[in-house]
């Protein structure tokens, strides 16, 4: 059930925040020196705190209309000072780069951020280590897709659930994986194609169930995006009054 396919690492940069515009990686006349100015404080190792391990080490934060990095405890670690910041994750266009001193920076021990219109890889300590120049960037090269297991199907104007492989009659109810039953439904991209999250919306609230409609997230959300923070971060992007989002884990705790 795998197919290739070919796609970009800024695709997913893309998606990742859609709720800002797209990271702007511009042309810079000199590379050689260590780019941007220095953030205000590095955090210390004792603040990279590891409360669950399936979650990222440093998770992006808005405050004050600039996006910093928090860590598990929700405390600022590398301060708000972005318009753009994303989890730490490869960057396959830097890992692939023809200038092999920069391959470094698209491994995911750095996150891609942008202040004044100008991006920039940072590392853990919040220390602006590159600033994009458009020939370092190299094509990705094909990764492998695991196609989804269950898709969303709509009857008499529901979301349900199917399993594709298997549904054949849409008038078997028992042929349903969830029977349809919800406003929308929306299948999150993720690792585990058995057990993948669901953005669920119902009376006008978004919440996420799994495929055997258990409820993760309850339906207290004005919004759910439809990004890769489930996939990049096991993390949800949410917002009560659809203005200001921020993440939340499986278990409903906000950072």
């Amino acid at each position: 059930m795998k197919n290739v396919v070919q796609f970009l690492c800024v695709f997913i940069s893309v998606f990742v925040f859609s709720q800002a515009k797209s990271v702007k990686k511009l042309p810079i006349k000199n590379t050689t020196k260590t780019a941007g100015k220095k953030t205000l404080t590095a955090p210390k190792t004792s603040d990279l705190v590891i409360i669950n391990k399936e979650l990222p080490v440093l998770i992006p934060k808005k405050k004050d209309g600039n996006f910093g990095y928090v860590n598990q405890k929700g405390k600022f670690v590398i301060p708000p000072q972005y318009h753009i910041a994303v989890f730490f994750y490869e960057d396959c266009n830097l890992l692939n780069s023809p200038n092999e001193k920069v391959r470094k920076f698209g491994t995911a021990e750095y996150a891609t951020v942008e202040k004044d219109e100008i991006s920039y890889r940072i590392d853990k300590k919040g220390k602006r280590v590159y600033q994009f120049k458009q020939s370092d960037l190299a094509q990705c090269a094909p990764k492998e897709y695991t196609q989804q297991l269950f898709q969303a199907y709509v009857l008499n104007g529901f979301y349900g659930i199917i399993e594709k492989s298997k549904f054949k009659d849409p008038k078997d109810y028992k042929q349903f994986q969830v029977y349809p039953q919800y406003d929308y439904l929306y299948i999150l991209e993720g690792d585990d194609v058995v057990n993948p999250m669901i953005i669920a919306s119902k009376n006008d609230a978004f919440g996420v169930i799994d495929v055997n409609n258990n409820i993760i997230i309850p339906f207290e959300y004005s919004d759910i995006k439809r990004n890769f923070s489930w996939k990049l971060g096991r993390m949800f992007d949410v917002s009560k009054d659809g203005k200001d989002y921020y993440y939340i884990d499986s278990k409903n705790k906000t950072y």
